[in-house]
């Protein structure tokens, strides 16, 4: 009787994680749609990435009820992971000098280079004065 009552225990307990998995992938999808900054929806869309291969790993490939050690290397994992994340954040932190702007145009002197006024055009519209 209790091998009974433990199957349809697992079997909803993989019905609720393939309910979220489809909810997560509605929620990938709907990112895609929002028109947010590209760096926003990659950031966004990776967040959810991870959870769904969590999901995944914890109750497909069973690993939910393994020892301490494998759920150090899988946090030590989501922790160096969670850093590649934040690089396209601290990409635009550091613009190196004479780095020639995405954007087009002449080289940066420094982070808040594109801010600055552009001193040739301000020339030209006065007549050089």
């Amino acid at each position: 009787m209790t091998d009974h009552h433990d199957i349809k225990s697992e079997v909803r307990r993989y019905l609720i994680v393939f309910a979220a998995l489809g909810l997560l992938t509605v929620i990938t999808v709907t990112i895609s749609y929002l028109r947010l900054p590209l760096r926003v929806a990659v950031v966004l869309a990776l967040f959810v990435a991870i959870v769904k291969a969590s999901l995944v790993a914890a109750y497909f490939m069973h690993l939910i009820s393994e020892k301490k050690a494998i759920y150090a290397l899988l946090i030590l994992a989501a922790v160096l992971f969670s850093g590649l994340l934040l690089l396209p954040y601290l990409e635009g932190l550091s613009v190196p000098h004479g780095t020639v702007s995405p954007k087009g145009g002449s080289p940066t002197v420094g982070i808040h280079a594109e801010h600055e006024p552009d001193t040739q055009k301000h020339q030209d519209q006065d007549g050089g004065h």
